[in-house]
């Protein structure tokens, strides 16, 4: 049996790749490790439901302040991921099979936290034939059905080797944001995201809008991976094109000696310039700062989303 918990078995890829020196944070980029009853009950509500997340998974250093609020981004169809990104703290190798009681698991955790906006990410799902978009559709479903005001946000996989009708799949069932996240750069991809293809991503959230243009879609980049900012301008502007609401931008962060190095640390100043550029481009919604995350304070920004799609529409 393998233990999750050990590098080494987390990431077997990754066991001859040689060591990234992890430089000391800045600052602006430590947090506070996670305390108090408002974590430690929605802990009790993961682990009662036997839900998987991606703050814990990913190591997102914002999971302290997310779960005392009772926000916790549910990870679906397992722990283990088919790919092997080197920027990714999830575990790789071959998944057990789907858990047809997770979709329902789920929606009762949603429900017992009271959430009004919840977000539902997964693991790449390479073996399966639809990459998991039926699993994704009844996790959807199932929410809906147990808590009908809930706003949902999927982040999902980029689909790239499931059949014809995968995407289809996902948006028939109307989640309010669909979030793909390009993660990078494109001249970056061999590195850090070797299994995807940049322009397949974009074409994705490209779809999402021609299938159904009242959902949302989001996308999010990482810097401090070795990109240069006309690189990162660069992406807004194919976001943009591809009809993107609502642009992420977040500090990159090394979770093992064996990741992809940190090239450096981006000021806080650095985001705020990203930010204005990115509103300039015509994005709804702009999330730009060192510990942007893609579901970080995702309900507070769902209603800004909202907000902002009323008020240019009423300029008409």
């Amino acid at each position: 049996m393998r233990d999750l918990k050990l590098p080494e078995q987390r990431h077997p890829e990754k066991a001859h790749r040689k060591d990234n020196a992890q430089p000391k944070k800045p600052k602006w980029i430590r947090v506070k490790a996670p305390t108090g009853e408002g974590y430690n009950a929605t802990k009790k509500i993961m682990r009662e439901n036997k839900l998987v997340t991606v703050c814990e998974e990913a190591g997102c250093p914002n999971a302290g302040e997310c779960w005392s609020q009772g926000h916790a981004t549910m990870m679906i169809m397992g722990e283990i991921c088919t790919r092997g990104c080197t920027f990714c703290n999830i575990a790789t190798g071959k998944p057990d099979g789907l858990d047809a009681f997770e979709p329902g698991r789920v929606a009762m955790a949603v429900q017992k936290l009271g959430l009004n906006h919840v977000v539902i990410t997964s693991v790449d799902r390479d073996d399966l034939d639809d990459g998991g978009a039926e699993h994704f559709a009844q996790t959807i479903r199932a929410v809906r059905h147990r808590s009908p005001k809930t706003t949902i946000e999927i982040l999902t996989p980029d689909f790239l080797k499931a059949k014809p009708g995968a995407l289809e799949t996902v948006v028939e069932a109307k989640p309010d944001v669909f979030n793909h996240n390009l993660e990078t750069v494109p001249g970056l991809y061999l590195e850090v995201r070797p299994g995807a293809r940049y322009f397949h991503s974009l074409r994705l959230l490209q779809r999402v809008k021609e299938f159904d243009p009242s959902i949302f879609t989001k996308s999010g980049i990482m810097v401090g991976l070795g990109e240069k900012e006309p690189e990162v301008k660069q992406v807004m502007d194919d976001m943009r094109a591809a009809d993107v609401d609502f642009l992420t931008i977040g500090q990159y962060l090394q979770p093992t000696p064996k990741h992809h190095g940190v090239d450096r640390f981006v000021t806080p100043e650095e985001f705020a310039s990203y930010e204005k550029a990115a509103y300039g481009k015509g994005f709804l919604m702009v999330s730009a700062t060192p510990l942007t995350r893609s579901s970080y304070h995702a309900g507070d920004d769902f209603a800004r989303l909202r907000d902002a799609r009323e008020a240019q529409l009423a300029k008409g």
